[in-house]
């Protein structure tokens, strides 16, 4: 029986943005460190900076920088966003996922994405040619809740009617995992983007990947 024939495991399956399908760790880091400085924060280590990607933006900016009182929030967030918005275009997708996507979509898997990003930023990280409809749905920090609450997940699978059993979850977070075990889906993480993966194992991931097309052979074989 061949990968394309082979019944599927998961409907479902969800990505996260940044880290997993999107090349950006390295350029929020900065981008969260600089927005510390700005508003007269210590400059978090890149560790304590990483940590917080997938999070929802104010929930990682409080987290990444306990020392700028509440008050200071809006103006963290405004200072987070310019600096961003000066590094989008630098930022592209991992090689290799594109044609990862593409083979999940002719198997006919539901694709998603569930992400710490508003939806501002991930409809601005969708406009490109390459991934019109690619995606089936998404759900965001801004409009449900942060991760590792599993609701975005519970309104994805709600709204295409797919059982938890049927859903996998994929991330480069442990917030990512937590949230597909809060949820009570599986789960794959990868290696390769904000966080080390030694702490995964205690999240029961199905699989670690340390590359895409480890992660896409992976899905050929189990998905």
């Amino acid at each position: 029986m061949t990968a394309s024939s082979r019944p599927r495991q998961f409907d479902l399956i969800a990505f996260d943005w940044d880290g997993t399908l999107f090349d950006s760790t390295q350029i929020i880091v900065r981008c969260i460190q600089a927005a510390v400085v700005d508003v007269g924060g210590a400059r978090p280590s890149d560790e304590a900076a990483s940590y917080v990607i997938g999070m929802a933006l104010m929930q990682a900016l409080a987290h990444a920088a306990p020392d700028v009182p509440p008050e200071k929030y809006p103006e963290l967030g405004n200072r987070y966003r310019f600096h961003y918005l000066k590094h989008q275009d630098d930022i592209a997708l991992f090689d290799g996922v594109l044609p990862l996507l593409a083979s999940l979509r002719e198997r006919q898997h539901i694709i998603t994405v569930a992400t710490g990003k508003s939806r501002r930023g991930l409809n601005e990280a969708l406009h490109s040619v390459a991934l019109r409809g690619v995606f089936d749905g998404s759900r965001t920090a801004d409009e449900t809740a942060g991760k590792p609450d599993p609701r975005m997940l519970h309104e994805l699978m709600a709204e295409f009617d797919v059982s938890p059993e049927r859903t996998l979850m994929i991330g480069d977070t442990t917030h990512d995992l937590q949230m597909a075990l809060n949820a009570g889906c599986a789960s794959v993480g990868v290696s390769y983007g904000a966080h080390e993966p030694d702490a995964f194992a205690a999240l029961g991931p199905r699989h670690v990947a340390h590359s895409v097309a480890e992660l896409h052979q992976w899905l050929l074989d189990n998905a």
